[in-house]
């Protein structure tokens, strides 16, 4: 206790010495840190209950998908096809009768006899209810689903770095009076590690509803043929299909009305040229769809897009 005492008039000095002329000493008075008081024994650690069962995973946080865009305007109809005539019904030969054996001689009716009284016994007891059966053994889960892989996004544009302020002033340093430590507690006992919960049910695969931008695919002016880089981009698509069979590919070559047929002839080129690439590499055939199937705003030229969606 004299030596607390002596430690916070010691402290209380040094302070008042560093006050400058014409300051009051208890203006650093907030500065000030008393000595750390003594550390009472630390308890006996509890007994550690049972680790409860592990809950079910959570289902992977997908990213965000891109801008949808506007669903193409429906081709017309076909008109339908005429009836075919109804087919004819014929009943067959109905066969032949097998033939029907002899009577025998019939027998003399016997004469009948007297009927005796007849009177309703009463009801018995009803018997004990049987023992339950056991309860049988819960049935295996089930297969885990296919998993579908979402297409990777496309990286936006990097911001202008921000003016970067003026460094501010340092302030005066306080002072600093360590407190004693006291001694460390004891460390309780570990408890017992319990048993892995069971793995829960894989979720379902997930679903494109509608046509998403995946991949574009740039020509040289004039051209029609995919570069060697491009070829790269056709394997790693292929590979991605392979993984996630359910969906299907769009390949977009239409252009605005304002290019002429020329212009036109060599988009098709250009579609053909990056569905004939993706059937090499492994696609199959009915998976590869041709149409209008961007944005028409997102459009570029010289460029073939390629989106994706979850097959019917």
């Amino acid at each position: 206790m004299r030596r607390s005492i002596l430690l916070a008039a010691v402290a209380v000095f040094a302070a008042a010495c560093a006050t400058p002329q014409g300051q009051v000493a208890y203006e650093q008075r907030p500065d000030l840190v008393g000595p750390q008081g003594f550390t009472g024994p630390t308890g006996p650690a509890g007994v550690q209950g049972r680790t409860g069962p592990q809950g079910e995973p959570g289902y992977a946080l997908s990213g965000p998908p891109g801008e949808i865009g506007p669903t193409g305007p429906r081709g017309p109809q076909g008109n339908a096809g005429p009836t075919g005539a109804s087919g004819a019904v014929v009943v067959g030969a109905r066969g032949n009768t097998g033939a029907v054996g002899r009577a025998g001689a019939q027998g003399e009716t016997g004469l009948a006899g007297t009927q005796g009284a007849s009177f309703a016994g009463p009801a018995g007891p009803a018997g004990p209810r049987g023992p339950a059966g056991e309860q049988g053994f819960a049935g295996d889960r089930g297969p885990q689903g296919a998993t579908l892989v979402g297409p990777t996004g496309r990286t936006g544009n990097t911001g202008f770095a921000g003016v970067q302020g003026g460094s501010g002033y340092t302030g005066d340093r306080g002072q600093f009076v360590p407190g004693v430590a006291g001694n460390p507690g004891p460390t309780g006992f570990q408890g017992e590690r319990g048993g892995a919960g069971p793995i829960g049910a894989q979720g379902d695969v997930g679903v494109v509803a509608r046509w998403t931008a995946y991949r574009e695919f740039a020509f040289n002016r004039g051209g029609s043929n995919l570069s060697a880089g491009e070829m790269d981009r056709v394997s790693d698509m292929a590979a991605y299909l392979a993984r996630n069979p359910s969906l299907e590919v769009g390949i977009d070559g239409s252009m605005d009305r304002r290019f002429n047929q020329s212009d036109r002839d060599l988009s098709d080129r250009r579609a053909d040229s990056v569905r004939d690439a993706l059937m090499q590499a492994g696609v199959p055939g009915y998976k590869i769809q041709m149409g209008a199937f961007a944005d028409p705003d997102r459009r570029r030229e010289g460029q073939i897009q390629v989106l994706i969606k979850t097959r019917a």
